[in-house]
């Protein structure tokens, strides 16, 4: 699903080179397989360039800023800074970089965390064929690519999103806490969080504590 940019007139390119310009891409992977078979894919196109690569978040920001691609592909899940706050870095020293998460992971909520901090495309790995170099294409462009398996979630979960205070108890339900020892650690009275627990219940749709957490995971709202 591809979505349009806001861009003033004459913000595009309109060189007369512009049919012979590669558009030059950043690997950001923590996995080394993957980024070799990422790289082997792009090469099957005439008009993508790889300029780098980087394996964890910290090697991702310093790429973007020492090689300024057009386009950087991005795992969601880093070390040492996950996807999100990799976007969020980057786009604060350089708000027109173009960022397309490329993930496993399809939670509508990944998605909006991601989006929001300013990525220009959401795809997944399991879905890779064509799709992927339209969206490094249309990221060059400035539109937004997504998914089209997350633009559903995303449109069907729009209304049932976790505030931070409930992803915290969903957390700590997570751990094995109890109603009482989640108060304790928050600063709540049990009874307040059980009220909560109803409302993150019913958002979900979920059965017991046990769905619920598989549920928030299964979203992106929490991480098992």
């Amino acid at each position: 699903m591809a979505i349009p940019p806001k861009e003033p007139a004459g913000t595009g390119r309109t060189t007369s080179d512009d049919s012979s310009r590669k558009i030059r891409v950043l690997l950001a992977d923590d996995h080394e397989l993957i980024r070799s078979g990422m790289q082997a894919f792009i090469a099957t196109q005439d008009d993508f360039e790889v300029v780098g690569e980087a394996s964890d978040g910290l090697e991702a920001v310093a790429a973007y800023g020492r090689l300024m691609p057009d386009v950087m592909l991005l795992d969601m899940q880093m070390p040492h800074l996950d996807g999100v706050d990799v976007i969020s870095a980057i786009i604060a020293d350089h708000p027109s970089a173009k960022i397309v998460i490329l993930t496993t992971y399809s939670g509508d909520a990944r998605a909006i965390r991601a989006l929001n901090a300013g990525a220009v495309g959401y795809m997944l790995k399991t879905n890779l064929r064509k799709e992927l170099f339209e969206a490094i294409r249309n990221a060059d462009k400035g539109t937004k690519t997504i998914d089209h398996q997350v633009a559903q979630n995303m449109a069907v979960f729009r209304s049932d999103q976790l505030t931070k205070r409930e992803r915290d108890i969903v957390s700590l339900a997570r751990d094995g806490k109890s109603n009482r020892e989640i108060g304790n650690d928050l600063g709540l009275a049990e009874e307040t969080v059980k009220g909560y627990m109803k409302l993150i219940f019913a958002k979900l749709r979920a059965s017991d504590r046990a769905n619920a957490v598989a549920i928030a995971a299964r979203r992106g709202f929490i991480s098992l």
